[in-house]
C-alpha cells in the first residue's frame, strides 16, 4: 500500500474534484465520518467543513486530502476499505476528524481518497510537518500486516506504479505504440468481458479500440486484429498496432479463449450487478436520472441512440467489480427494449444526453457499429494550491543527485 497525503488551503476544491468523479461515473462516495444527515448536496459538504475551519482562523493550510494506493493484487472489497480508512486516519491522529471516504475507478489499481482537515473540534490546529515520513510510515506498514496486504517495498520491486492513473490516449501526445500497449494490456488483465464487443465498451473509456477490418477485407478473413486510437468523434486515427506486437499478445485467437473462461468468472458478479442497477431504476423517472445514479455507484451505462432518438442497446460497465454486462444479460427488465418502454418510446433525449451523442464514439465490429464510450466531459478542477509530500515510502526515496557546475575557463 502506498499512501500520499497532499495539504491545501481550499477544501472546496479538494471536494469537488471527488465529487466530479462520481458524477462522471469514475468515483463512489463510500463513507461520511463526523457528518450530520444524509443526501448531503456537494454545498452542504463543503460547509460542514468551513464550519470547523472558522475555529481557527489563523491556520491557512487548513486542507487534507489522502490517498491510499493498492496493489492490483490486493483484493479489498467496499467494506474493507472502510475499516482500512479507519485504521490509517486513527493512526495519524485524524480519528476525530470529520471526513469523506471516496473509492475511485480511474486507475489500474484499488484506491481510496479521503478529505479532512486539521483543524480539530477544539480550534486546535493538527500538526502535519513530517506526517508522510513519521506517522503515516509507521500505519501503512502496520495496516500491511493486519490486512495482508502487499508492501510498499515489493511493489517498488515490482516496478508497480500504484500513483498513475492509466491516462485516455491521446493522438499526437505520447507514442502511440507505448500508449495503447499500456491500455490494452491492463484492460484485458482486470476487467471481465465475454465478447469482442464488450472489450471495446472497456477500451472506449480509454480512447482506444480493438478493430479486425471490413469483413470483405483479408485480415478479417485470416482472424486478425489491430488496435487504433480514437479521437473524440470516435474516428480510428494514427497508424494502428498489430495485436502480436503488444508484449501480452492479445490476438483474436487468444482473445476467443479469454471470453470463455471471462464468461464463467464474471458470473459472481451478475446478481450484484443485477441488484444495484434494478434498485436504481425503480427510484427514477428519467434516462437521463438513471443514467446519472448509476455513474454515482461506479456503474456506466453505455446508452446506444439512433438518430431519431430511439434507445436500441444498453451495455453496463462496472468499474468497481471491473466486468460488463449486456443489460439482456443480466434480466429483461434492465434491456434497451424494457428502458424503452418504461421510459416511453417517445422519450425525447435530456440535454445531457444529446450533448453525449454529438461525442459517442462509434467502431465498426465485424461489420457491425457499437458504441464503446458516451462520456460526459468532465470539469477540471485546478489543484495548483496544494502542495503534495513525495508520496514515495520514505525508506525508499533516493538522493538527487546535485548537478556539477561546469567550470569557466
Amino acid at each position: 500500500m502506498v499512501a500520499k497525503i497532499i495539504t491545501g488551503k481550499t477544501i472546496g476544491g479538494v471536494i469537488r474534484y471527488n465529487e466530479q468523479k462520481v458524477k462522471n461515473g469514475q468515483a463512489k462516495l463510500v463513507q461520511m465520518g463526523g457528518f450530520v444527515g444524509e443526501n448531503l448536496t456537494v454545498r452542504d459538504k463543503i460547509q460542514s467543513f468551513e464550519k470547523v475551519q472558522k475555529l481557527n482562523t489563523r491556520t491557512k493550510t487548513n486542507t487534507v486530502h489522502i490517498s491510499l494506493n493498492f496493489s492490483p493484487k490486493d483484493k479489498v472489497d467496499e467494506f474493507m476499505l472502510q475499516k482500512i480508512a479507519a485504521d490509517y486516519l486513527k493512526g495519524i491522529g485524524f480519528e476525530n476528524q470529520p471526513y469523506l471516504l471516496y473509492q475511485h475507478f480511474d486507475a489500474a489499481h484499488p484506491h481510496i481518497h479521503m478529505v479532512t482537515t486539521n483543524i480539530s473540534s477544539s480550534g486546535k490546529r493538527i500538526e502535519t510537518h513530517n506526517l508522510g515520513k513519521g506517522l503515516s510510515e509507521q500505519t501503512r506498514k502496520e495496516i500491511e500486516g493486519r490486512y495482508h496486504l502487499v508492501k510498499a517495498e515489493e511493489q517498488r520491486k515490482q516496478k508497480v506504479n500504484l500513483l498513475q492513473p492509466l491516462e485516455k490516449a491521446t493522438y499526437g501526445k505520447r507514442e502511440t505504440k507505448s500508449s495503447i500497449s499500456n491500455i490494452v494490456q491492463e484492460v484485458i488483465r482486470s476487467y471481465q468481458f465475454a465478447s469482442l464487443p464488450e472489450l471495446n465498451v472497456v477500451l472506449g473509456q480509454f480512447n482506444v479500440c480493438a478493430y479486425r477490418g471490413e469483413k470483405e477485407s483479408e485480415m478479417f478473413k485470416n482472424k486478425g486484429l489491430v488496435y487504433s486510437v480514437l479521437d473524440a468523434a470516435g474516428n480510428r486515427v494514427g497508424v494502428p498496432v498489430k495485436a502480436s506486437s503488444i508484449y501480452c499478445r492479445p490476438t483474436l485467437a487468444r482473445l476467443e479463449k479469454l471470453f470463455l473462461r471471462n464468461k464463467e468468472a464474471r458470473k459472481q458478479h451478475r446478481e450484484t450487478l443485477r441488484g444495484v442497477i434494478h434498485g436504481t431504476l425503480q427510484k427514477c423517472s428519467s434516462l437521463e436520472e438513471f443514467t446519472f445514479l448509476l455513474r454515482t455507484k461506479g456503474i456506466k451505462p453505455l446508452l446506444r441512440i439512433n438518430e431519431e432518438g430511439r434507445l436500441y442497446g444498453v451495455t453496463y460497465i462496472d468499474n468497481v467489480n471491473r466486468c460488463v454486462f449486456n443489460g439482456s444479460d443480466l434480466c429483461r427488465e434492465l434491456s434497451a427494449n424494457a428502458l424503452s418502454v418504461r421510459f416511453s418510446k417517445d422519450h425525447v433525449l435530456p440535454n445531457s444526453l444529446e450533448k453525449e451523442q454529438e461525442v459517442k464514439q462509434e467502431v465498426k465490429i465485424n461489420g457491425q457499429e457499437t458504441n464503446p464510450d458516451t462520456r460526459i466531459p468532465g470539469l477540471e478542477i485546478s489543484l495548483n494550491s496544494y502542495q503534495p509530500e513525495d508520496p514515495t515510502p520514505f525508506e525508499l526515496r533516493q538522493k538527487k543527485r546535485k548537478r556539477r557546475k561546469k567550470r569557466i575557463q
